[in-house]
């Protein structure tokens, strides 16, 4: 959704406040589609600080559905995402490319709320997500969800690069 900042700049020190619905229903990256089970809308208030700068802050929350890192369980997981951001109007497309400016939410006087919460999501995105501290996984041989019982499978591991190492202590052969 675009939020048109020509009210805001007309004043210096005018504060807005919206709330605002989003239209994104997923996190799309590139790790891959992950759907929000519950979103409310994003909270954010603009403010005009003078010499065409504004100051935008605000917070959304948000519940995603992110697989379990170690046996791909679908796990809720909520985001509580603070927003803070000051935004120079006065720097062109280019300027910002140049400075390392990452505003691509501001396109021309309009703000684009999805892209801004995007970006926020991208930063706060979680590490490892997991169904319960101790999840057992999946089983490397058959691929079964060792949280619902274990398998018959022979899970020893031998690297390769220590076998002429376990030959020096293996009691079949004659010295």
């Amino acid at each position: 959704m675009l939020i048109h900042l020509n009210e805001v700049l007309s004043c210096e020190e005018k504060t807005v406040v919206k709330n605002v619905d989003l239209e994104m229903n997923s996190f799309d990256s590139g790790l891959g589609s992950f759907p929000f089970l519950e979103k409310e809308p994003a909270a954010l208030t603009i403010t005009n600080l003078g010499e065409d700068k504004l100051k935008i802050t605000g917070s959304v929350r948000l519940t995603a559905a992110i697989p379990c890192d170690r046996c791909l369980e679908e796990v809720s997981t909520p985001l509580e995402l603070v927003i803070s951001k000051e935004v120079d109007m006065k720097q062109t497309a280019e300027g910002r490319i140049k400075d390392l400016d990452e505003t691509d939410f501001v396109i021309g006087y309009n703000l684009d709320v999805d892209k801004l919460v995007y970006g926020e999501i991208l930063v706060n995105w979680p590490m490892k997500t997991l169904c319960r501290e101790d999840c057992k996984g999946l089983c490397p041989v058959c691929g079964k969800d060792l949280n619902k019982g274990d398998c018959d499978c022979d899970t020893t591991y031998r690297d390769p690069r220590f076998e002429s190492l376990r030959a020096l202590f293996n009691d079949d052969e004659e010295v």
